[in-house]
């Protein structure tokens, strides 16, 4: 099968088997941020935004974005504001889960650009971060709200 889509802000061209998730058709596609872990949908390393909106492309078929707009972290280019917080905040050890976390906070952001300390942990909910840098990347959080506000 083949869809168009547009993948990191450029149009795209995938190809794939019916029952292929979208996790494996982007990661054949060399975008390595977009993790395998759980295959289930509860860790959150194989976030990616679609339209703007975190789902599991773990649980989303590659049929199902047909048309529609996939991001990576690969597009979001490393000088992003979310990106650069988890710099400064050290908001990561091992690094596995970064990309999920990195981008579901763009989402909430986008959509909260002043969020409070309990939709922040409500937001990050689907993300697991197994060397338990919770802390640090509640800081993340912190600071691209901050530059988010400072911005406006």
């Amino acid at each position: 099968m083949r869809i168009e889509l547009e993948l990191n802000e450029r149009r795209a061209e995938l190809e794939f088997e019916a029952d292929e998730m979208l996790v494996d058709v982007l990661r054949r596609e060399g975008l390595g941020s977009v993790r395998v872990t759980c295959g289930i949908g509860v860790c959150g390393a194989c976030t990616v935004l679609v339209d703007g909106r975190p789902v599991s492309g773990c649980l989303t078929l590659a049929a199902q974005v047909e048309g529609r707009e996939v991001t990576t972290v690969e597009g979001l280019g490393g000088s992003d504001p979310v990106q650069r917080a988890f710099v400064d905040a050290h908001a990561f050890q091992c690094g596995w889960c970064t990309p999920g976390f990195v981008l579901t906070v763009k989402a909430l952001l986008a959509e909260n650009p002043d969020p409070s300390e309990e939709e922040i942990v409500e937001a990050l909910g689907g993300n697991i971060c197994r060397c338990g840098s919770y802390v640090k990347i509640a800081d993340a959080v912190r600071r691209a709200t901050a530059e988010q506000s400072e911005r406006r």
